[in-house]
C-alpha cells in the first residue's frame, strides 16, 4: 500500500488482488509490512499489524498501541484493534486475518468473543512459507473456552447487533450546566452503551469523544468470557478516532462516559486515568443510565 490505511473498499481490494494476480485472501500477507508504520507502540517499539478480509469483501486493519505513561494492560492489541475496527464499520463477519507475528494468548481469547471464532482463517507473516497457506483459528487454540461455555445461541456476539435497551438518568448526573456539545456526546455514548458487548457482568458502557476540529468518535465496551482481554469503552473510541486519521491525542477536548450507577463493573476511574495521561486537558464526565424495562428517573 502507497498510503497505508485502516479501511480498503471491496472494489479496490478486488482491484490490488488483481494487479498482483492473487486472490484478496492471497493479497492480506502482501499488506501488513506497510499496515505495520500505522502502530503506535511508544514503550515498546513493537509494531504489530493484522490485516482481515470481512465477509462483505472490505479489507480492515488492525494494529497495536500503546499509552505513553500508562500500564501495558491499557494498551490495545492488534487484533483488538482489528475486531473493533470491524465493529465501527458493521461489518458482518471476518474471514481471515494475516498478522506480521503470532497472536499472543490474549487476542487469540479475545477473538473467540466472533462467530465461530474457531473457523477464522490465520496467517502469521513473520513464519516462513513459499505459499499462502492460513490455518484456523482452531488449530492456535485447540481448547478454547469462549461464550459457548457461558452463553446461549440466541445471545449477540462481538459484530452482532446489540441493543442493550438502556436510558439515561435523568435527575442523576455528574455534571452541571451541560452544553450543546456534551449533549451530543450524551447522545452518542448512550448509543454506544446500548451497542456494549458486556454479558457476562452485564454493565454495558460507552464513551463519546470529540476532537478540537469537533469530529466525535464513539467506542463501546467488549467483553471476553475470560474477562483480562475485554476491551474498554475509552479503548474502542481511541480506535475510532485513530483509524479515522486522528493524529495527536492531545487533539481530543471533551468525553463523555455512560454506564450503569452500581455497575458490578465500573470504567469511570480507568477512564479518568488513561485521558488523564493521554488527554490532560479533555473534560471528561461521567452520566449514568439504566434499563429502559426498570424506568429511567
Amino acid at each position: 500500500m502507497d498510503d497505508p490505511r485502516f479501511v480498503i473498499e471491496a472494489s479496490e481490494a478486488e482491484s490490488m488482488a488483481k494487479k498482483y494476480g492473487v486472490s484478496v485472501p492471497e493479497l492480506l500477507p502482501r499488506l501488513v509490512k506497510s499496515a505495520q508504520t500505522l502502530a503506535r507502540p511508544p514503550t515498546s517499539n513493537y509494531h504489530v499489524a493484522a490485516v482481515g478480509l470481512s465477509s462483505d469483501g472490505r479489507i480492515f486493519i488492525g494494529v497495536n498501541i500503546e499509552f505513553p505513561g500508562v500500564p501495558l494492560h491499557h494498551s490495545i492489541h492488534a487484533e483488538q484493534f482489528l475486531v473493533t475496527n470491524h465493529a465501527l464499520h458493521n461489518s458482518p463477519r471476518l474471514l481471515y486475518i494475516a498478522v506480521s507475528s503470532a497472536p499472543c494468548g490474549h487476542c487469540r481469547q479475545f477473538l473467540q468473543e466472533l462467530r465461530q471464532a474457531g473457523e477464522i482463517q490465520i496467517l502469521i507473516t513473520s513464519e516462513p512459507q513459499k505459499d499462502v497457506i492460513y490455518k484456523p483459528l482452531l488449530s492456535l487454540l485447540p481448547s478454547p473456552f469462549g461464550p459457548t461455555d457461558l452463553l446461549d445461541q440466541q445471545t449477540p456476539l462481538i459484530l452482532e447487533s446489540h441493543d442493550n435497551g438502556l436510558c439515561l438518568m435523568q435527575n442523576k448526573n455528574l455534571a452541571n450546566g451541560v452544553d450543546q456539545d456534551c449533549e451530543k456526546l450524551k447522545s452518542l455514548a448512550l448509543e454506544a452503551a446500548n451497542h456494549s458487548h458486556a454479558p457476562y457482568t452485564h454493565c454495558p458502557s460507552g464513551v463519546a469523544l470529540m476532537d478540537v476540529n469537533g469530529n466525535v468518535f464513539k467506542g463501546c465496551y467488549m467483553e471476553s468470557a475470560a474477562y483480562n482481554p475485554s476491551l474498554g469503552p475509552v479503548q474502542a473510541a481511541l480506535v475510532a478516532f485513530i483509524a479515522s486519521a486522528g493524529a495527536s491525542y492531545h487533539d481530543i477536548v471533551a468525553a463523555v462516559l455512560v454506564e450503569k450507577e452500581e455497575a458490578a463493573v465500573r470504567q469511570e476511574d480507568t477512564a479518568r486515568l488513561l485521558l488523564k495521561m493521554v488527554a490532560p486537558d479533555c473534560d471528561f464526565r461521567v452520566f449514568h443510565c439504566c434499563s429502559s424495562l426498570n424506568g429511567c428517573v
